[in-house]
């Protein structure tokens, strides 16, 4: 099976939608963050092993600390996920932090600030003529 074969992007997305349930609703570590989502999952061809990318709204040590609880409860993460999931093998789960969601609201912040900025520029030359006809 390839890596971007059809079976394999179907296995990813029923894989990311079971283990975020699962993430949401079974787990009862109050380490994990109420503010987990999984962002994508890569299963390996062979269906041994399992990357997913999780993000987590909140402060370093939020993440941190939602980190250690699921990689804690990985062997019932992976109990549930053979329950659910009829597969030929259960994937090894490696849980990643993912920057991008937090990544995109910086830039998108930054963004809105630089367009502050012009807009108040603009309205300072705006301004800047006018005073000068009054004189």
């Amino acid at each position: 099976m390839r890596k971007n074969s059809v079976k394999n992007s179907r296995i990813n997305g029923e894989v990311q939608r079971v283990l975020a349930e699962v993430i949401r609703g079974e787990i009862k570590d109050p380490r994990i963050s109420p503010m987990t989502s999984v962002v994508s999952v890569e299963v390996a061809p062979d269906l041994k092993t399992c990357r997913a990318y999780i993000s987590v709204l909140g402060n370093e040590e939020a993440q941190k600390d939602t980190l250690a609880g699921l990689r804690s409860a990985e062997g019932f993460i992976r109990g549930q996920l053979a329950k659910k999931i009829n597969l030929r093998n259960t994937p090894v789960i490696t849980f990643i932090m993912d920057q991008s969601i937090a990544y995109g609201v910086n830039m998108s912040h930054k963004i809105d600030q630089v367009m502050a900025d012009q807009r108040a520029k603009k309205g300072d030359e705006e301004q800047e003529p006018e005073e000068i006809v009054s004189e």
